[in-house]
This record gives C-alpha cells, structure tokens and sequence, in this order.
C-alpha cells in the first residue's frame, strides 16, 4: 500500500495519523488490493471541503468525504494493467473534513474513531467503484462497510 496524507492544517495527530494508515491497510487487505495500490487522503476543514464540494460536485454545502477516483469506469486502466502487471494502481484521493467527522460521531453517539473509520471505509469503497444510490447496491456497499468496521473492532 503506497499512502500519502495530507494534513497540512495538524488536523489530526501523529498517533491518529497512524491509526488511519492501519485502518487503510486494513480496508486494502479485506478487499484484497494489490501491494501497489496508491490512495491520498486530504484532512480538511469545513470551509474547505465546502469550497470542493461547490466547485467539483456543484454543491453547496459542507459533507464529510469527498471521492475522487482516478479509475472511474469508463476510463479502464485493464488494458495498461494487462500489458504492465506491476503497474502502480492508483485508486484515487479522498477529502475528509475532520470537523464534519465530529459533529457526525456527536450526532450518531460514536466515537471519533467509529466515525472516522467509517469515513474512511465508506470512502475507499466508492473509490473501488461501489455506491449506493440504488437501493441494491446500497445494501452490498453498506454490508461490506460495516462487515470491514465490525472485523476492525469498530461495531455501530
């Protein structure tokens, strides 16, 4: 797993930050990603996942992650990875608003941690092509979900 963090604003600690990259490699080796798998996480502020919440998706609001996938569909890296085995595959960044991440665990009754974990699954799942707009896939999106948070030791 090749992660990079961006938490330029000290929005999460060292300790944390180490949390978050066990929780990745954890979430990488229950959907069985390769070695080489790559993935940015940004820790941001309210303001500023609004600000890229209204740029890129048009919405006017502040959310908790925001996904964006490098591999989405259409634009299949299946044909590169064919011809170059080892090629890096680079899933994407996820932008997470460490401030909405609190208000959620408060909101919901969870702890940080919970939340954050939930965040940060919920996120990488979408960068791995699931979603849940549809009621079905909803369901095999949001049982894998907490199948990965339960087997973390992080239940509801």
């Amino acid at each position: 797993m090749d992660l990079e963090i961006f938490n330029d604003d000290n929005l999460i600690d060292q300790k944390r930050e180490n949390w978050v990259k066990d929780i990745v490699q954890f979430t990488f080796n229950k959907l069985n990603l390769k070695d080489n798998t790559q993935l940015s996480i940004h820790f941001v502020t309210k303001d500023k996942i609004h600000e890229i919440n209204k740029e890129y998706r048009d919405t006017d609001r502040a959310t908790d992650v925001i996904s964006f996938a490098i591999n989405d569909g259409e634009d299949s890296l299946d044909y590169l990875e064919a011809q170059i085995p080892d090629l890096p595959v680079d899933l994407g960044d996820l932008f997470i608003s460490v401030e909405i991440v609190d208000e959620h665990a408060k909101e919901y009754e969870h702890s940080f941690d919970r939340e954050l974990g939930y965040t940060i699954v919920h996120g990488i799942l979408h960068l791995n092509g699931y979603d849940h707009i549809k009621k079905e896939d909803e369901k095999v999106m949001i049982g894998l979900q907490e199948k990965i948070l339960s087997a973390y030791g992080l239940e509801k």
